[in-house]
């Protein structure tokens, strides 16, 4: 399941379906990824610069590339649309619905704030139904997804949910599939070792996902 999803590393992933390649939060994209795989759709959740990176969307976009995005990100236009929670969009067969993203934790509350409208997405693709939470908490909305094949959990802390946070999402969504992301540059080689063993131990359905590029623990 899901041969066609290709995890680039952090939250930015790359999907093949229908015959068109999608990005969701391009970030580091390697020169050899980026100059084969041209984005006919690029989807951002939220503004800060490891999910919108402009200079990554430069060097994966065509002419006609089309970018759904959040707020705070671009300007609407030709080929840009804003994306709130609620937002859909049908892209050559492909249903996009925009799901809310935000802190709830106390120490967490200024990073992705409620009230800026950040997204997820749920979309589905030749393999079944993606859920890509974004940056965010484990929040109440996540408890009415239905029917996904694939859940993309970030599970970091210090600006989305933790490990045992994460756990408690994804046993909650009960996904076909649950994989964690946004983790290695957060936690480090050992603290990502640790937690990945923690939520495969306590998450039924867990995936964990190899990236097609050289793993990253730190920001450069």
């Amino acid at each position: 399941m899901f041969e066609n999803l290709n995890w680039i590393g952090h939250a930015s992933f790359y999907i093949k379906s229908g015959g068109f390649i999608i990005y969701i939060d391009p970030f580091n994209v390697s020169e050899r990824i980026a100059s084969s795989n041209k984005a006919d759709l690029i989807l951002v959740t939220h503004a800060h610069f490891d999910h919108f990176s402009k200079p990554d969307i430069e060097k994966i976009k065509k002419e006609d590339t089309l970018i759904i995005t959040s707020t705070q990100t671009m300007n609407e236009g030709k080929n840009v649309k804003i994306a709130k929670p609620g937002f859909k969009h049908n892209f050559n067969g492909i249903s996009i619905e925009a799901v809310p993203a935000y802190n709830t934790v106390k120490e967490r509350l200024g990073f992705h704030p409620k009230a800026n409208e950040w997204v997820g997405y749920v979309l589905d693709v030749d393999d079944g139904t993606i859920y890509h939470a974004g940056d965010t908490d484990f929040v109440p909305e996540m408890k009415k997804l239905k029917g996904i094949d694939l859940a993309l959990l970030p599970m970091g802390g210090t600006y989305t949910m933790n490990t045992d946070e994460a756990i408690e999402a994804a046993n909650a969504i009960d996904a076909k599939k649950v994989a964690p992301m946004h983790y290695k540059n957060l936690l480090g080689k050992d603290g990502s070792a640790l937690a990945e063993q923690k939520f495969s131990k306590n998450v039924k359905n867990a995936l964990l996902l190899n990236e097609v590029q050289e793993p990253t623990y730190a920001f450069k």
